[in-house]
């Protein structure tokens, strides 16, 4: 009989108690030594099982790795040993092939217990608890969407309250600078209001000119300062790459989950118009969950939030840009690289552009 050791010894126990049983009649009834039986009778909690310490013997020659392990911790972050280094290392210092994942588990656990032994400090993370209104999240995920029969790749804009966890999506053939304005104006005038404390991004082009590595200061793009002042939030610059993903990793969770639970299968449309009406009920069916285990619904925890945002400027953002080329000879136009005809009449004459995340128009003067 192959029963769980605790349960085992709940029975020996019972057993021995109500029918005064000997050691050795528990011993037989459950196949197992009477040293065993000895154990429960004397406590109701096994003894935890004591763990090996496992050595490597084929690493034994080489503990000059602990100084290289430890020399890494004072060395720049991209010019530390990895383990094929290492394992380079020791093949032209030593002439001796060591396999690969020989060292990666010596390494793996020596980087540790080094670090641990010199006090390096530990990454470690703090919950944050999100006051009402306050903070919110923004990303954008791909997402593939059949378009009159032909599969595009598009962008999916998420913006995500943090309280609440309210989440407003908008899809996009694009993710520039216009869509992603556009997907912050649909979502502030779908939510009702702004939040008053900071909103978190990665370091999108559309957004950073340039990140500064010392610290969280970023040169960010003009026309994108002049968006966030004039709604009035504050933008929170994530740090690049995985090692930022958890500072808004409600959103980055957000993305992958409407992307299964409501465009999975590959939505068929006819326009990306017809997806993002329906993306209003898709937000609505997601009032209804839990995140986690909360006890309200993120619908509930929004009626509460929704009361403590900024209310909204007067007029939305121009998200629109402006442009004037001038038409060639073969009467056509050249916008961010792609080519447009115009009437042949306005060859060799400027004309007014404007571009939105979805339409071009081109004026003569107000026509």
């Amino acid at each position: 009989m192959s029963l769980p050791k605790q349960e085992l010894f709940d029975r020996i126990r019972r057993d021995s108690w109500q029918q005064q049983l000997s050691i050795r009649a528990p011993s037989r009834k459950y196949g197992v030594h009477r040293r065993l039986v000895r154990e429960a009778l004397s406590s109701p909690v096994p003894t935890p099982r004591r763990r090996a310490v496992r050595t490597s013997p084929r690493m034994e020659p080489y503990k000059m790795v602990d100084a290289w392990l430890r020399a890494d911790l004072e060395a720049p972050r991209k010019q530390r040993h990895t383990v094929r280094r290492i394992v380079a290392r020791i093949e032209d210092e030593f002439g001796e092939a060591i396999p690969y994942p020989t060292v990666r588990d010596f390494v793996a656990a020596r980087r540790k217990e080094i670090a641990a032994q010199a006090g390096a400090p530990v990454e470690a993370f703090v919950t944050r608890h999100n006051a009402l209104g306050a903070d919110a999240e923004v990303d954008f995920g791909d997402v593939y969407v059949d378009v009159a029969g032909q599969r595009t790749r598009c962008y999916q804009f998420a913006f995500r309250l943090a309280y609440s966890g309210k989440a407003v999506h908008r899809i996009s053939r694009s993710c520039d600078q216009q869509a992603f304005f556009e997907g912050h104006v649909h979502a502030l005038t779908t939510l009702g209001g702004v939040p008053t404390g900071q909103v978190r991004y990665d370091n999108l082009t559309p957004v950073v000119k340039k990140v500064v590595f010392r610290n969280r200061s970023r040169e960010e793009n003009p026309r994108w300062t002049n968006f966030h002042e004039y709604y009035g939030f504050t933008p929170f610059y994530c740090e690049p790459g995985l090692r930022g993903a958890h500072e808004k990793g409600g959103v980055e969770g957000q993305v992958g989950c409407f992307r299964r639970n409501y465009l999975t299968p590959v939505p068929q449309v006819d326009s990306l118009d017809e997806l993002n009406a329906r993306l209003a009920e898709f937000e609505a069916k997601e009032g209804e969950r839990r995140v986690g285990a909360r006890m309200r619904t993120i619908a509930q925890d929004f009626a509460r939030e929704v009361g403590h945002l900024r209310p909204l400027p007067d007029d939305p953002f121009a998200t629109g840009i402006t442009l004037t080329p001038r038409v060639d000879r073969y009467g056509m136009i050249t916008v961010k690289m792609c080519r447009y005809s115009v009437p042949v009449r306005f060859i060799d004459c400027k004309v007014t552009v404007t571009l939105t995340c979805d339409d071009l128009t081109v004026y003569d003067g107000r026509r």
